[in-house]
């Protein structure tokens, strides 16, 4: 009964933040954002299946196109830096990822972006450098809010990592937002895109709801600007980021 009460409060917080956003969040004028506008990006299915013998969850996604096939451009610098991304909004807790208790949607999101790296402990190519591969999928968890500054309305939260109250995962790439990079096998074949979770890197919930969307979004170096904010969303599974769905046990 409590995981059903927590859902729904998750749920309520998504639909005030989706009506909220304003109407040019899937109009963003943007080059790159419209190029990378393709079937790749556009959602059939998305699941959640928890294995129990195995203690891992699945997150799976299921595009019209080729999952992972488009890919950004280099911008040449950090300041407007484009990062594309296939993205799962939970009810998951900050706690249940390793951050401290914070407000915001808890959301796996699998990423890519050329001009940086920021998953300093993993080599994504296995070339023996860590610091190349920012243009392969990969794996984080974000803590996602309203944000009217940027055209998308949602930024990942800003953190100070100087607060005594803050507390990061051990995979934690040290940027000033609420974002971890913890290095889940990622595999992309053909439609699909999969996600292999450990349970024991969600504190064993197995519990929660999820809705799956693919976006555009940007890098901004202007202290006035958040770090990371969401720019064009290309796709919502449900429609209305209800957060419908629930985990399959096998």
């Amino acid at each position: 009964m409590k995981r059903f009460y927590l859902a729904i409060e998750h749920t309520v917080i998504l639909l005030l933040i989706l009506l909220s956003l304003p109407e040019v969040i899937f109009a963003f004028s943007n080059k790159q954002a419209t190029k990378l506008n393709t079937d790749d990006m556009l959602l059939n299915e998305a699941s959640v299946t928890y294995m129990r013998d195995l203690e891992l969850l699945v997150f799976q996604i299921e595009v019209k196109g080729s999952a992972g096939a488009s890919l950004p451009t280099a911008n040449g610098e950090l300041n407007g830096a484009p990062v594309l991304g296939y993205v799962f909004p939970t009810t998951l807790k900050s706690e249940d990822v390793g951050f401290n208790k914070v407000d915001g949607i808890v959301a796996l999101a699998v990423t890519s972006h050329p001009d940086f790296d920021d998953t300093p402990l993993w080599d994504e190519n296995n070339d023996f450098n860590r610091d190349n591969d920012g243009v392969i999928f990969h794996s984080h968890w974000v803590v996602l809010v309203k944000d009217d500054r940027v055209p998308g309305g949602l930024s990942a939260k800003a953190l100070d990592k100087n607060d005594p109250t803050v507390r990061t995962p051990g995979t934690f790439p040290n940027m000033p937002i609420y974002l971890d990079s913890p290095g889940f096998a990622i595999v992309m074949k053909g439609k699909y895109l999969k996600v292999l979770v450990p349970a024991q890197r969600i504190n064993f919930n197995t519990g929660f709801s999820f809705d799956a969307v693919s976006a555009y979004m940007e890098v901004n170096t202007d202290k006035q600007m958040p770090m990371l904010g969401v720019y064009q969303v290309y796709d919502v599974l449900s429609d209305n980021l209800s957060l419908p769905y629930a985990i399959t046990i096998k």
